[in-house]
């Protein structure tokens, strides 16, 4: 009895979700983090992508203590995909909004970051003579 009731314990054991953001690197004056500021950023929160991994902003010459990446950031924007504090993935530049969605899937999708969850849909409304 004891056998079973471990097994069912460990068989309801939630997994911990990853929880990852994305870490977009920028600094004053940067040409091509105003241009994706102008075609992303309003946009990213809202998207599937802005909820799998949202966003996050750092200056590239006062980076965070609590991220460790893999190699200091060099150019801006860099786009670094971090789950507890470790990099998992980056992308260095901005090359247009098709190219940075791509990319930026292709990333999410490689190191597991779920889709959210679909909305509870309601059932469609029945027309009057239906009824």
């Amino acid at each position: 009895m004891k056998r079973l009731a471990f097994a069912l314990a460990v068989v309801f054991i939630p997994l911990p979700a990853i929880a990852a953001d994305l870490v977009m690197v920028e600094q004053e004056g940067c040409y091509w983090c105003a241009q994706w500021d102008k075609e992303i950023a309003h946009i990213y929160p809202n998207t599937d992508e802005g909820q799998r991994a949202p966003l996050r902003r750092v200056d590239l010459r006062d980076l965070p203590d609590d991220i460790t990446f893999t190699s200091p950031p060099v150019f801006t924007p860099t786009f670094v995909l971090v789950d507890n504090g470790h990099e998992l993935a980056r992308m260095e530049g901005y090359a247009g909004d098709q190219f940075f969605w791509f990319l930026l899937g292709r990333m999410l999708d490689e190191n597991g970051i779920p889709p959210p969850p679909e909305p509870a849909r309601l059932p469609k409304p029945q027309a009057r003579d239906e009824l």
